[in-house]
C-alpha cells in the first residue's frame, strides 16, 4: 500500500474559489479511482492562494484483474443482430461463449499498476475541472482547446510512495519539485513524497493546510486585539477569506483617526471588511475602537511595522470616502431623496419605487387603524413607510448596497425623527432570511409586514408567482419573513382580507382594467403560496406538513378559511399532540372507517358547512338517520323557534304548518327502532363532544377540543366491534350511516381529518 500525492500549482487562486476547488478535487479524483476500482483508505485536500494539494492514503500497487461478461443475441437470432453485437464487442465469432443458446462475450483484463491509472487520470482531472471562472494563457491560448485553468498552471507534482507518476498536462509535466513562500523561500524544492510534503512546505514558509492557517489568523488576531485591551468583532467570514490570501498568515494591528468614529460604526466595519479584508475592535465599553486587524503573508524584520503604517494610510483613504458620503447624504432630508425615488422603476408592470412606497404607506396605516398592528401609532407608521426606501438614492448606499434601511435610519435620528420612526426605517427589511432578528416594535413591524405583503401580492397580481426552483423576486423569503411577523408577534389579522385589500391597493393604482377582475384569483393563489411556505417553515420546525392542511381545508369550500395564522398555528400544534396520543391514533383510524363506509355506501353528510375533504364527495345525511339536527337548514343556527310559520294563522297555510309540526315530532323520536347499547353509547358521547368541542374551538382551547374529540375513541372503537352498520333493515342502515356522518362533522369542527396520513 502507498500513498499518493498530487500538487497542482498556478498563480493565486481567489479565495472565494478555493473551498469549492478542494472539493472538486476530491470529487474528480474518486470519480477517476472508482472506475478503476481503486478505494483509497483515506483523502486530504488542502489549498493555499497557490496550491491545490491531495494525499491519497493506502493505494495499492496495481489493480485487480477484470472479467468482463456481456450477454448477446441468442444463437438463432438473425445474422444481423450477430455482426452488430461483434462489432459492439470488437471479438470474432469464435470467441463468443454459447451459454444455452445465448452468446455471451467474455472480456479478460489483467490489472494494471496503480502509477498507470494515475498517469491517465491525473490529465483527465485538471481537463475537467469546473473552475467558476478560467481561463487560456500563452501562444497555445490562440486555440480553443487549449487547456483552461483558474490562473495559469505552472506546475504538477505527483508521487506515488516515493515514485514519481509521470504525465503531462497543457505542456507542464510532472516533477518532484514544487516552490515556497513567494518572498520567503528562493528556487525549487524537492519533495520525496506525502510524507514530507507538508513539513518541507512548512519549513520554505508555506503552511498548506487551510484549516491551520484559519486557525492561526482567528487565535492571533483575538491575541493582538486583548494585547490592546480591546475584543476582537468576531468574523468566521473574514477569518476564512484571509486564509485564503495568505500562505504564511502574520495577524497585526493597527490603530486609524478617532475622528473617523464620527460615522456610523457599521459603515466603518464594512469598509474595513469589503475593502481591505480587515478585522474590527470594540473597546471595553462595547463600542467600536479607531483599531483594525490586519493579516499579513510575511514575516517581517521589523515585527510588521511597515505593513501596518502601509494599511493605515489606505484604511484612512477609504473612511475619508465614507466620510464624505455620510456629511453630503445629510446636507438634505429623507423626504428630500425620497422625491427621487419616482425616477427609478420598480418593475415595468408595477411602476416606480415611488408607486411602491404609496402603496407601502397606506397598507402599513390601514394595519395600525384596524388594530392587527396594535401599540403603533398609524401615523408615524405611514411616515416610516414613506420614508424607509429614500436611503436607496443616497451616495452611501450607492457605495455600499449592504446598508440600505441601517443607514436610513441613521439618517432619521440625525435629522429629528422620532425614534419609532427610525428604527422602523432601519430595520424594515427584516427578517431578511432564516435566523435573522423579527422586529418587535409596533411601527417596524407594520412597515416592515406592509412592505413584504405589497410585494408578494403586487407580482402575484402580475401573475409573475415563483415557479420551480426559480424566484427572481425573493417572494418565497418575503412570505417565510411576513410568516415570522405575524407568528412572533402575535397578529390576529384574517390574511384573506388582508390579502385582497393589498391586492386591491395595486389594481386602484394601476391603469390595467383588467387588475380588478384577477384579484378573486390572485386572492386564492396568494393563500396558497401562504399555505406552502407555512408547510416548509413549520416542518423546520418540527409539524407535520399533513396538519397544516387538515387545519387550513377548514372552511374553504365554505368562503370562511381558517385564515388567523396565530390561531391556526395553535390549532396545529395542539392537532399534533393529540395525534401522537393512543387516542388520537385511534380516533383517526375510525375517522377514516366511518369516512370509507360513507364513501362506498353513498351515504350523506348532514351539511357542507366543514368544506372538508370528503364533504365534497359525500352525499347528504338522510332524514332518518336519527340525528340531532339532521333535518336543520344548512348555514342556519337552531334556536329553539327554527319554524317561523308555527305562528301564522293564514287557513290557506294550514296545510304547510301541519306538515311542519309532523317534522319537528319526528325529530323527537326520530328512530323506529331500539338502538343497540354501543350505538346508543356513541349518540351520547356525539351528544356530549359535539357541543364542548365547538364551544373549546370558539374559545379557541384547541387541546380542550382535542380532549373532547378523545371521548369519542371509545365509543367510536365499541360501535364497530359490535354494531352492523349495514343492516338488512333500512331505516337502521340509514341511522347509522347517519350516526357515522355525525361523527365525521364532529371531527371536521376540529380539523379536516381526511387530509391527515396515516
Amino acid at each position: 500500500m502507498s500513498e499518493f500525492l498530487l500538487e497542482l500549482r498556478c498563480e493565486e487562486i481567489p479565495a472565494r474559489m478555493q473551498a469549492g476547488a478542494r472539493a472538486d478535487l476530491e470529487k474528480l479524483f474518486r470519480k477517476e479511482m472508482d472506475a478503476a476500482g481503486i478505494a483509497p483508505r483515506a483523502i486530504t485536500v488542502w489549498s493555499t492562494p497557490r496550491r491545490l494539494a491531495l494525499i491519497a492514503r493506502d493505494l495499492p500497487d496495481a489493480t485487480e484483474p477484470v472479467r468482463e461478461e456481456t450477454k448477446g443475441p441468442r444463437t438463432s437470432a438473425p445474422d444481423q443482430a450477430l455482426e452488430g453485437f461483434l462489432r459492439k464487442t470488437g471479438l470474432a465469432k469464435e470467441q463468443l461463449e454459447d451459454r444455452g443458446g445465448v452468446y455471451f462475450a467474455v472480456v479478460e483484463k489483467p490489472g494494471r499498476a496503480v502509477r498507470d491509472v494515475l498517469a491517465e487520470a491525473i490529465p483527465a482531472i485538471v481537463q475537467a475541472f469546473p473552475w467558476p471562472k478560467s481561463m487560456r494563457w500563452g501562444a497555445a491560448s490562440l486555440s480553443t482547446e487549449s487547456l483552461r485553468w483558474v490562473r495559469p498552471l505552472s506546475g504538477i507534482v505527483a508521487i506515488l510512495g516515493e515514485d514519481l507518476v509521470e504525465c503531462e498536462v497543457g505542456g507542464v509535466a510532472s516533477g518532484y519539485a514544487t516552490l515556497g513562500h513567494r518572498f520567503h523561500h528562493d528556487g525549487p524544492i524537492t519533495i520525496g513524497g506525502a510524507h514530507d510534503y507538508a513539513e518541507k512546505l512548512r519549513a520554505c514558509h508555506v503552511i498548506v493546510d487551510h484549516a491551520e492557517r484559519q486557525d492561526l489568523i482567528r487565535d492571533g488576531a483575538r491575541r493582538a486585539a486583548e494585547a490592546e485591551g480591546l475584543t476582537l468583532v468576531a468574523d468566521e467570514g473574514l477569518v476564512v477569506e484571509n486564509a485564503g490570501l495568505t500562505e504564511w498568515p502574520v495577524p497585526l494591528l493597527g490603530r486609524f483617526d478617532a475622528a473617523f468614529l464620527d460615522v456610523p460604526p457599521e459603515v466603518i466595519q464594512l469598509t474595513a471588511r469589503t475593502n481591505q479584508k480587515y478585522f474590527v475592535c470594540n473597546d471595553s465599553a462595547g463600542k467600536l475602537a479607531n483599531a483594525f486587524v490586519c493579516t499579513a503573508n510575511i514575516d517581517a524584520a521589523d515585527g510588521g511595522a511597515a505593513v501596518v503604517d502601509g494599511n493605515r494610510k489606505v484604511l484612512a483613504a477609504r473612511l475619508s470616502d465614507a466620510r464624505f458620503f455620510w456629511e453630503q447624504d445629510r446636507k438634505a432630508p429623507l423626504a428630500q431623496h425620497a422625491k427621487k425615488l419616482e425616477r427609478i422603476t420598480f418593475h415595468e408592470k408595477l411602476g416606480t419605487v415611488a408607486d411602491k412606497v404609496e402603496r407601502v404607506a397606506k397598507l402599513a396605516r390601514w394595519l395600525v387603524e384596524e388594530g392587527i398592528v396594535k401599540g403603533a401609532d398609524p401615523a408615524q407608521a405611514e411616515q416610516a413607510a414613506r420614508l424607509a426606501k429614500a436611503d436607496l438614492v443616497t451616495e452611501m448606499v450607492g457605495e455600499f448596497p449592504e446598508l440600505q434601511g441601517l443607514v436610513g435610519g441613521y439618517y432619521a435620528r440625525s435629522e429629528g425623527l422620532p425614534d419609532p420612526v427610525a428604527d422602523a426605517i432601519r430595520d424594515h427589511y427584516k427578517p431578511a432570511g432564516q435566523g435573522d432578528d423579527v422586529p418587535t416594535a409596533p411601527v417596524t413591524v407594520a412597515v416592515s409586514l406592509a412592505d413584504k405583503l405589497d410585494t408578494i401580492c403586487a407580482f402575484f397580481g402580475i401573475d409573475q408567482k415563483p415557479t420551480g426552483s426559480k424566484d427572481p423576486f425573493a417572494l418565497r423569503r418575503a412570505a417565510i419573513g411576513a410568516l415570522e411577523l405575524i407568528a412572533r408577534n402575535d397578529l390576529r389579522m384574517p390574511l384573506t382580507q388582508v390579502v385582497r385589500g393589498a391586492l386591491a391597493n395595486r389594481a386602484r393604482q394601476d391603469s390595467d382594467s383588467a387588475a380588478t377582475h384577477r384579484l378573486d384569483r390572485s386572492a386564492t393563489e396568494v393563500l396558497d403560496f401562504f399555505a406552502d411556505r407555512l408547510k416548509v417553515q413549520q416542518r423546520e420546525a418540527g409539524v407535520r406538513h399533513d396538519l397544516i392542511d387538515a387545519v387550513f381545508a377548514l372552511g374553504r369550500n365554505a368562503g370562511n378559511p381558517e385564515d388567523d395564522l396565530v390561531r391556526l398555528l395553535a390549532r396545529v400544534k395542539a392537532l399534533q399532540v393529540f395525534m401522537e396520543t393512543e387516542d388520537g391514533a385511534n380516533l383517526l383510524a375510525g375517522y377514516k372507517r366511518a369516512a370509507n363506509i360513507l364513501r362506498k355506501e353513498g351515504a350523506a353528510q348532514a351539511s357542507n358547512r366543514d368544506g372538508g375533504g370528503d364533504g365534497a364527495n359525500a352525499p347528504a345525511t338522510p332524514a332518518s338517520a336519527g340525528t340531532k339536527g339532521a333535518l336543520q337548514t344548512p348555514g342556519i343556527p337552531r334556536t329553539g323557534e327554527e319554524d317561523p310559520l308555527a305562528m301564522v294563522d293564514d287557513p290557506d297555510l294550514a296545510a304547510v304548518v301541519q306538515a311542519r309540526l309532523a317534522i319537528e315530532k319526528e325529530r323527537e323520536n326520530p328512530l323506529s327502532y331500539t338502538p343497540e347499547p354501543a350505538e346508543k353509547a356513541l349518540m351520547e358521547a356525539l351528544d356530549l363532544a359535539e357541543p364542548t368541542a365547538t364551544a373549546a374551538v370558539d374559545g379557541e382551547d384547541f387541546a380542550g377540543a382535542m380532549a373532547a374529540l378523545a371521548r369519542l375513541r371509545a365509543p367510536i372503537d365499541a360501535f364497530f366491534d359490535t354494531v352492523t352498520v349495514n343492516d338488512a333493515d333500512p331505516a337502521r342502515r340509514d341511522a347509522r350511516l347517519g350516526l357515522l356522518a355525525r361523527l365525521r362533522d364532529a371531527v371536521h369542527r376540529v380539523a379536516d381529518f381526511s387530509r391527515i396520513e396515516g
